[in-house]
């Protein structure tokens, strides 16, 4: 039950809306939960999140004129042209606050093939949790 926690905690965390995950990883290693069974909830479920962003991206830009729409026009082509630039790798960032919901969300935007994505989200998602609970062990 605990792990379900977990996922559900990184999978909110993956979406659009603001939460941390990492906090919940760390009470529950320093608790003497299963180190692998903690890695393998917090990465699948922050994995999964962010597919929904590219869910949004891939099939609801057409929504983009509406008022609750998460990203103003400008911004929106500004964030499009990074991706552009920096290409599919950037998705291995995908895990970085502030920046990486975002990057998910434009990657469908860009109508990235989803096993790529998939394949680069969840190495860098699962490398940054395997990071906090290496940092959480070793302190």
């Amino acid at each position: 039950m605990i792990y379900l926690s977990l996922f559900i905690s990184a999978f909110i965390a993956a979406t659009l809306l603001p939460f941390y995950s990492e906090v919940i990883l760390g009470t529950m290693l320093v608790n003497g939960a299963d180190p692998l069974y903690l890695w393998l909830s917090a990465t699948c479920g922050n994995t999964l999140g962010s597919c929904v962003n590219w869910l949004l991206g891939r099939y609801l830009l057409h929504f983009q004129d509406k008022k609750w729409f998460p990203f103003k026009p400008g911004s929106l082509e500004k964030a499009q042209n990074s991706f552009a630039k920096y290409g599919i790798w950037s998705l291995l960032f995908a895990w970085l606050p502030i920046i990486g919901d975002p990057i998910t969300f434009v990657a469908g935007i860009m109508k990235v093939r989803f096993l790529p994505f998939l394949i680069l989200v969840f190495i860098g998602k699962g490398l940054r949790y395997g990071v906090v609970i290496a940092l959480t062990i070793n302190y």
